[in-house]
């Protein structure tokens, strides 16, 4: 009888221990699970395929900057010590300031615009920094054109590794060049104008002389041509590493058929 309750005891503790070596081991499966799952996500992150549409957005980003810098009137910021006009903006292409007019006994301040044509002196500083950044806002236009081809092309999945790194080489390229057109025309115009001494001059009929130059103030063109010069390269690069990260097509290899 002794014998026969020890083996009572014996397997009943076997039942008992079995579900819960059965229950650690399925915990540890889906312990294991999960973590391969982590690791997974971890090292194909979404975050991969947000980069896509940022870079296109980083290059919008760049390209109204060029635009703002082309359109600006702050490219020199000179101040006379006049009371007719006291300070002058001049951009790559137009002029600003206001004039004071006596009315009738009152002095009027009014805003006028003048085109910077031939009958300006223009230094050369200018007069390339005209060229680089129309070249420049070219550029960018031409580099937008084929991110966002290149965006829809992969979005869509399509099998076009080659055509993918095309767009993406030509997109670093011209990137790159527009960011060298505009740190050239930014800082020629900058060194130049703090630094060295310029030959731009006004008309004639302007209210005001070059000789009656008191102060050059710093604007806004010089760190915001920084800015887009440095977000230029960043985006250049990314769309650079972008080809290095497309995988070729796997090429399969036709079977011959062996007579026998």
């Amino acid at each position: 009888m002794n014998m026969i309750s020890e083996v009572e005891i014996m397997t009943q503790t076997s039942m008992t221990v079995t579900p819960t070596i059965q229950a650690g081991q399925a915990a540890t499966g889906r312990c294991r699970s999960s973590v391969s799952g982590y690791l997974c996500v971890f090292r194909r992150p979404k975050m991969i395929y947000c980069l896509k549409p940022i870079r296109v957005l980083l290059n919008y980003l760049v390209w109204v900057l060029g635009l703002i810098l082309a359109h600006s009137r702050s490219w020199r910021v000179w101040e006379f010590d006049t009371d007719i006009v006291s300070v002058v903006f001049i951009g790559l292409w137009e002029a600003f300031y206001r004039q004071k007019f006596n009315v009738s006994g009152i002095m009027v301040e009014l805003p006028m615009y003048t085109m910077i044509n031939s009958s300006w002196v223009i230094s050369d500083e200018i007069s390339y920094g005209q060229g680089l950044m129309l070249l420049a806002n070219f550029m960018m236009s031409g580099a937008l054109i084929f991110s966002t081809v290149a965006l829809f092309v992969s979005r869509n999945k399509a099998p076009y590794p080659d055509f993918l790194r095309l767009c993406y080489k030509a997109s670093a390229l011209l990137l790159f060049l527009s960011c060298t057109c505009i740190t050239i025309a930014v800082s020629w115009n900058f060194t130049v104008d703090f630094y060295g001494q310029t030959t731009l001059d006004f008309p004639i009929i302007f209210p005001v002389e070059r000789e009656m130059v008191t102060n050059k103030r710093l604007s806004y063109v010089f760190p915001l041509g920084t800015t887009a010069s440095i977000l230029l390269l960043v985006s250049a690069l990314l769309f650079y590493c972008e080809t290095c990260s497309i995988k070729p097509p796997n090429r399969v290899n036709p079977l011959i058929m062996s007579k026998c």
